[in-house]
């Protein structure tokens, strides 16, 4: 929930969009319009002045977006899980030293434990059954069979976890024991872990296809499905807001270059020019700010200039938005020679870094009609 001081904020900032429902076509609310398009909103259409941009950029709303939504949280998925059960928390059952050398009178009598065991589990007696393994495993503690029919019967007094401990030494044995994937996928399924057991399960199908994992599957794949169709899905809405984010700092970044080179424009001003290096800095300013640009090769002996100095200074009052420099030749001569520069006043007009136009003379008619056809895009 939002505290009180970010609730009050909220309130002057839609305050302010009731005074002035301008405020909505500002670049850093756009995603703000967005979301009130999608809940059926209408945002007026605003036709602006130059004038109404000026102002609008000069009142900043005081609420200040927050981009805490970019973290997804992820919404539960529902699973069917009314065979999943508790876990077993039991020490680990014996396995018996894999190492050992088996004989075959240990063989032998490891198949008679077993028999035993088959025959308490056909009775219901699985805790017997269990016991005549357990010493049928030890006899012969590399008998992939004997860990994963004990797998099966831990599976029946619903301990997945032994199971599972039982399976996978079965397939340490045997990497190819049907019996041994499909107790571990059953026992998977009974602990909730659908995307395992249905690998599993798949497997022993494979292997060695029967109705008990036909069934099981069919239980198993709808919740393995829905959680890999949640996590594409979430997966998707990570990458959108990286998107996002990069989108939001890319311009961010922009939009902090564009300040960075406004300010060192002097609206309304003509900038006088002493080095290359400062007409380099201002000519990328300019460029980064998307403004027109024109430099004013001047003289203090040149009488025409002596004309057009003031011209050129009104003419700058009345185009703020245009960056007006001005030359003197003989001051910075390296200027003028980079430019060609062969007579004096001459005007050259620059845009995105490359002249588009030039007024050479003191025509005062011609360099207001320029003035007018190139700074009619800024």
């Amino acid at each position: 929930m939002m505290d009180a001081n970010q609730v009050a904020e909220l309130r002057r900032f839609i305050e302010q969009l009731k005074l002035n429902p301008s405020l909505l076509h500002d670049p850093s609310l756009t995603f703000f319009k967005d979301y009130l398009r999608s809940l059926g909103a209408q945002v007026p259409k605003i036709v602006k002045t130059e004038r109404d941009y000026e102002d609008t950029a000069e009142t900043k709303p005081s609420f200040s977006p927050s981009y805490d939504d970019d973290e997804v949280t992820e919404s539960d998925v529902d699973l069917d899980d009314s065979d999943v059960v508790e876990p077993d928390n039991e020490p680990p059952q014996p396995m018996g030293d894999s190492t050992a050398e088996v004989t075959d009178e240990d063989r032998d009598a490891a198949q008679l434990e077993k028999s035993k065991a088959m025959e308490a589990i056909s009775q219901g007696k699985f805790d017997e059954g269990i016991d005549h393994l357990t010493k049928a495993i030890m006899l012969n503690p590399s008998s992939a069979i004997l860990y994963a029919t004990r797998a099966t019967v831990f599976l029946a007094v619903k301990k997945p976890n032994a199971a599972v401990r039982d399976a996978d030494m079965a397939l340490q044995f045997n990497p190819d024991s049907a019996k041994g994937y499909k107790a571990r996928g059953m026992a998977r399924a009974m602990l909730g872990q659908w995307e395992e057991a249905a690998a599993d399960l798949h497997v022993a199908s494979k292997l060695d296809y029967d109705e008990e994992i036909g069934s099981a599957l069919k239980k198993v794949e709808p919740n393995a499905k829905r959680i890999e169709e949640h996590r594409r899905k979430y997966q998707r809405l990570r990458k959108e807001k990286e998107l996002q984010r990069a989108e939001r700092e890319r311009r961010e970044q922009q939009e902090a270059q564009e300040r960075e080179a406004l300010s060192a424009l002097e609206d309304g001003q003509v900038i006088s020019i002493h080095s290359t290096s400062e007409l380099e800095a201002k000519t990328k300013a300019a460029k980064k700010a998307s403004r027109l640009l024109i430099m004013y090769f001047t003289a203090t002996w040149c009488g025409p200039c002596r004309y057009m100095s003031p011209v050129y200074t009104n003419l700058a009052t009345q185009h703020p938005k245009v960056v007006f420099l001005k030359v003197d030749i003989d001051e910075a001569n390296d200027v003028a020679a980079a430019w060609n520069i062969s007579s004096v006043p001459t005007f050259c007009f620059i845009r995105d870094g490359k002249q588009v136009d030039k007024v050479v003379g003191a025509d005062k008619g011609s360099l207001e009609k320029k003035i007018a056809q190139h700074s009619s895009s800024n």
